[in-house]
């Protein structure tokens, strides 16, 4: 069986009977469930937190795997109806990020690209290349979190190279400007 209608449009009973029936229906997703219960405009915020903890109940694990796979939305959901101050968000950041490089090295995964670190989302609402999917050290990536392990670009290492390059661009230029 199939729900047949996004998360975003259920009432707070109606989210309880699909966390309940989860196993019966085919396109039950639980990141879509966890990103619903912040779109949801029907329920308050007392409700969205119920439906949050009564979600916990089945899915405690997918939800804590959303550090990981969607760092955002987990925040949304685990600070829901919080008021947060930089500080904190800062905290809570480098909490989500040694969380992270734990998981990755638990598991053994030398990469990360899944979740939203697979897609370009640069911020803008009208960028034509939103959802792209892309490879992590592609120039269009817009990956915010970055661990010690990660491999850095050319000029990290090497600064005489990054000034080298740039000496090489400007002679490039004034010979294309001599020449015309």
């Amino acid at each position: 069986m199939k729900i047949g209608q996004p998360f975003k449009t259920l009432s707070l009973q109606q989210y309880f009977y699909y966390i309940d029936n989860h196993k019966k229906y085919t396109d039950f997703n639980t990141l879509g469930l966890y990103r619903s219960i912040v779109e949801n405009e029907k329920l308050s915020p007392a409700d969205k937190i119920a439906v949050r903890e009564y979600a916990h109940r089945f899915f405690k694990k997918s939800f804590d795997f959303l550090q990981l796979k969607d760092p955002r939305t987990f925040i949304e959901v685990e600070f829901l109806g919080q008021e947060l101050t930089k500080g904190d968000n800062d905290r809570i950041w480098e909490d989500i990020k040694k969380y992270q490089q734990r998981i990755l090295t638990n598991k053994r995964i030398k990469h990360r690209n899944f979740g939203v670190y697979s897609k370009h989302l640069c911020g803008y609402d009208n960028c034509h290349l939103n959802g792209l999917m892309i490879r992590r050290d592609s120039p269009i990536a817009q990956c915010h979190m970055h661990f010690e392990s990660d491999q850095r670009g050319p000029y990290h290492y090497n600064p005489e190279a990054y000034k080298a390059d740039r000496k090489r661009e400007r002679q490039i230029i004034r010979k294309e400007l001599e020449n015309e």
